[in-house]
Formats: C-alpha cells, sequence, structure tokens
C-alpha cells in the first residue's frame, strides 16, 4: 500500500503545473536539438523521435536520464549535459506546447 501511495504522489506532482518551464526559454536553448528532431520537432528522419507535443514531464524525465547517465546514447547524453534543471523544464516545456 505504501508503495501504490508513494506513486500517486509521485504521478501527482509530475502532473503539477508547478514543475512547468517556460516555453519561450526553452525554445532559445533547442537550437542543437533541430539538428535531428526537426525545427518545430518533427523529425524528417524516422530514427529520430518527434518531440513536438510530447508530455513535458516525459521530456523532462528522459532528459535527466541522459544527464545522469540512466539512459545511455552517445549522442544524447552530451546534448543533456549542457543543460541545467532550469533548461530541462524549460526544453520540456518548449517542445509540449507544439502541435
Amino acid at each position: 500500500m505504501k508503495k501504490f501511495t508513494l506513486a500517486i504522489a509521485a504521478t501527482v506532482m509530475m502532473a503539477s503545473p508547478v514543475f512547468a518551464g517556460d516555453a519561450a526559454a526553452g525554445k532559445a536553448k533547442t537550437g542543437m536539438c533541430a539538428a535531428c528532431h526537426g525545427a518545430a520537432g518533427i523529425s524528417a528522419v524516422p530514427m529520430y523521435p518527434n518531440l513536438a507535443g510530447q508530455k513535458e514531464a516525459y521530456i523532462a524525465k528522459q532528459l535527466r536520464d541522459f544527464k545522469s547517465g540512466k539512459r545511455k546514447d552517445p549522442v544524447m547524453a552530451p546534448m543533456a549535459m549542457a543543460l541545467s534543471d532550469e533548461d530541462v523544464a524549460n526544453v520540456a516545456a518548449y517542445y509540449a506546447s507544439l502541435k
């Protein structure tokens, strides 16, 4: 029961607008992202995922996982390492705001 309660609490916290980043600031940080994920978050290459419209919490989690090494990718790891926690939130907000 304790694990279930913690899972619910984490889900509510992740969905909370308190964690919302600044999409305008995020857009300014996505220059390098556009090379693979497209200028508007839609990739022209099938092996690179589309980021436009993804959930903000999902994008932020993936970037944090690349940064920490929990998720391994030789291209994404250095990209994520260059982002501060605020940058991660802002980039996630930007891509989540796109259709």
